[in-house]
């Protein structure tokens, strides 16, 4: 009964909560609505330091003048730049219709296209300029455009009365350059062609119907008249008849004559070629310009283009990117600085003959021709065949990857070296690590002889061995190659034949005994030699890698077992060699002794009572000791093997054995 009033109360007390909680829900939703409202602020309640810079402007973006920044930004944001309402000009030409700005047109200024922005020359939100301008009149050109090339000592005077919108539109034209027109008549619009001084200074030719930037720079020279770097002599004397037809002429702007047959009326040939044989197609053909300008050019020498552009203009192969580029090309001279530009002596244009060329810099290089030994290609002044002139993406400008290179001619080497273990310098294709590329005083054009080559690298291998210590006479000798091949091996160590006959060679003695032994020691017998021996030096006497009993358990793990166990040999603990021969022996088990008696007897008196007794007066000669004992270690004091005859291990061999005393 007391349950049931419990649960009724609890259910009103639910009952009348919920009804509370409805309650101030409604009172919220409806007379208390516009104590929970947020009030909104503005942009610039936070961005004061915005208000500060902008406000005071002469020129603001309409966004910030009518406060309405959402027109551009989202409202919420981590990072300033995500909060643009779309990327970079597409979020001005929203409102800026592209029509407008002439976008349609054939040509549109860099800032519009090639990843630039709009914001490059205008401030999206205020400025002091018009138009939104970062900066006024050409000071903003000049952002981009160097300054230096449109203020030179002559400056065409448009540009210091009206700046560069005198001539050009902002964001794009019809014409090249973004020229207001076309640019005779742009340069008209100014010049009056009519005037007398007009036609003097052009020697009477109509040269309104040409192109001005034929001769003048419409910007700024260091001539007069605004003539271009370089000017054609005629052009500069105002003699355009020297290659021209008279101005009165029905085409007044045809040549007198063709091709450079033009040119030789003043130019000798004789003179460009130089005695030389080899001419440039373009100058065999008379295509002078393919190369020069006829009238002027702001290149040396008429040039179409500066330095090496004119020759990549044709020579397109030569004109991808490398990593390691050959400095003459890098250079102010170029192309220039190994060839000639009309005629040569020597194929392929060049100023001197093959490797005289390549001395005329690599001075150094040239000393090698005095080693003993020398480069094949190198000594028959076959740079080329290694190097590639103008340059390339591995080091040194080699042609290919250094083994490439020289497997070339060595065709047997690539081969030869496919082996399982690679010298790591051939591995890399780094051949001169060992090897002088040019010349060498060393047999091989080694870049050392013998083990100092071997250092270089492996210094800290090839210290001497510890004074009490033992080294391989080869190894202290330097006569690494007896045993090691230089550039690869199928066998562990780069060993030029297996370990054993490479041993053999010179311990002779043990390859005899093996052959006559009765019993070979296992790792002898596989030509391990490494197994027991260092090679090269040891801390120890006869290059042994550890001490014995060590080194003989390092792989004698059951013997190892016994000797820990509770009875043990001594001369097991101690000198292994002292029982046993360490390579071969004409008795089993490698002992060390003409007989097995005469072994143990060298500690056990087989001769005195005590023996006999033990061993029931049998004699020792007719004996195996081991076929009743443990040689290394046993569970039983007297050294017996794990399982014997049990009437021997009651000590009753007279139950089996008669022995009859002599």
């Amino acid at each position: 009964m007391s349950t049931l009033k419990a649960k009724t109360r609890l259910a009103l007390l639910i009952t009348v909560s919920l009804l509370v909680a409805s309650g101030a829900v409604l009172f919220f939703a409806a007379g208390g609505q516009a104590a929970w409202k947020f009030k909104q602020q503005g942009c610039l309640d936070c961005h004061k330091d915005f208000g500060k810079k902008y406000l005071p402007m002469k020129d603001l973006h309409p966004g910030v003048k009518d406060d309405k920044c959402e027109d551009c930004h989202l409202r919420h944001g981590l990072i300033p730049k995500l909060l643009l309402k779309d990327i970079g000009n597409d979020l001005c030409l929203k409102c800026h219709e592209p029509k407008s700005l002439g976008l349609d047109k054939k040509h549109i200024h860099s800032a519009l296209t090639m990843g630039g922005k709009c914001t490059s020359c205008h401030d999206p939100h205020g400025s002091d300029h018009s138009q939104l301008l970062k900066a006024d009149g050409n000071g903003l050109c000049y952002q981009c455009h160097k300054k230096a090339e449109f203020e030179k000592k002559d400056v065409h005077p448009v540009i210091a009365s009206q700046g560069c919108s005198a001539c050009h539109l902002p964001h794009s034209s019809d014409q090249p350059d973004l020229l207001k027109g076309g640019e005779s008549k742009l340069c008209v619009s100014c010049h009056d062609s009519s005037k007398g001084s007009f036609r003097k200074e052009h020697g009477g030719y109509p040269v309104e119907k040409s192109s001005c930037t034929m001769c003048h720079n419409p910007h700024s020279s260091s001539n007069p008249d605004l003539l271009k770097t370089s000017v054609h002599n005629p052009v500069e004397n105002a003699e355009c008849s020297m290659c021209h037809v008279p101005a009165g002429s029905a085409k007044p702007f045809d040549v007198t004559k063709k091709g450079s047959e033009l040119c030789y009326q003043c130019h000798d040939k004789q003179q460009l070629t130089a005695g030389g044989t080899v001419e440039h197609k373009p100058f065999e053909q008379g295509a002078c310009l393919s190369c020069h300008n006829p009238h002027a050019s702001e290149n040396g020498k008429l040039l179409l283009k500066n330095g090496n552009r004119l020759c990549l203009s044709c020579h397109k192969s030569m004109a991808t990117p490398v990593s390691d580029n050959h400095a003459p090309v890098q250079s102010k001279t170029g192309c220039l600085s190994c060839h000639q530009p009309h005629a040569s002596k020597n194929d392929n244009l060049l100023v001197q003959k093959g490797e005289a060329l390549c001395y005329s810099c690599h001075a150094k290089e040239k000393e090698a021709l005095k080693a003993k030994y020398q480069h094949f290609p190198f000594n028959s002044g076959m740079c080329t065949s290694c190097h590639d002139p103008h340059g390339s993406n591995l080091p040194y400008i080699f042609k290919g990857r250094m083994d490439d290179v020289c497997y070339s001619c060595h065709t047997d080497a690539r081969e030869k070296f496919a082996k399982n273990i690679v010298h790591q310098p051939v591995s890399i294709a780094s051949c001169n690590s060992c090897h002088s590329p040019h010349g060498s005083d060393n047999k091989d054009i080694l870049k050392a002889e013998g083990s100092k080559l071997c250092v270089q690298c492996h210094s800290g291998f090839m210290k001497p061995a510890a004074q009490d210590g033992s080294t391989h006479p080869p190894f202290k000798e330097g006569m690494c190659l007896t045993c090691h091949d230089p550039h690869a091996s199928n066998l562990t160590g780069m060993l030029v034949e297996r370990q054993d006959k490479i041993c053999f060679q010179c311990h002779s003695d043990i390859s005899t005994g093996i052959s006559n032994g009765t019993s070979v020691h296992q790792p002898v017998k596989d030509g391990l030699c490494t197994k027991c021996h260092s090679p090269h030096k040891s801390k120890l006497q006869n290059l042994l890698l550890a001490q014995s009993p060590d080194l003989c358990l390092s792989c004698h793990k059951a013997i190892l077992a016994r000797i820990k166990g509770p009875h043990v040999h001594p001369p097991a603990t101690g000198d292994c060699l002292r029982c046993h021969k360490p390579h071969f022996s004409d008795k089993p088990s490698l002992v060390a002794a003409k007989s097995l008696q005469e072994l143990c007897g060298s500690c056990h008196n087989l001769t005195d009572n005590a023996f006999a007794k033990a061993h029931i007066g049998i004699s020792a000669s007719v004996m195996d000791c081991t076929s009743c004992h443990e040689p290394h270690g046993s569970k039983s004091k007297d050294l017996f093997k794990d399982v014997v005859h049990p009437p021997f291990e009651g000590g009753m061999c007279e139950q089996c054995h008669i022995v009859v005393k002599k």
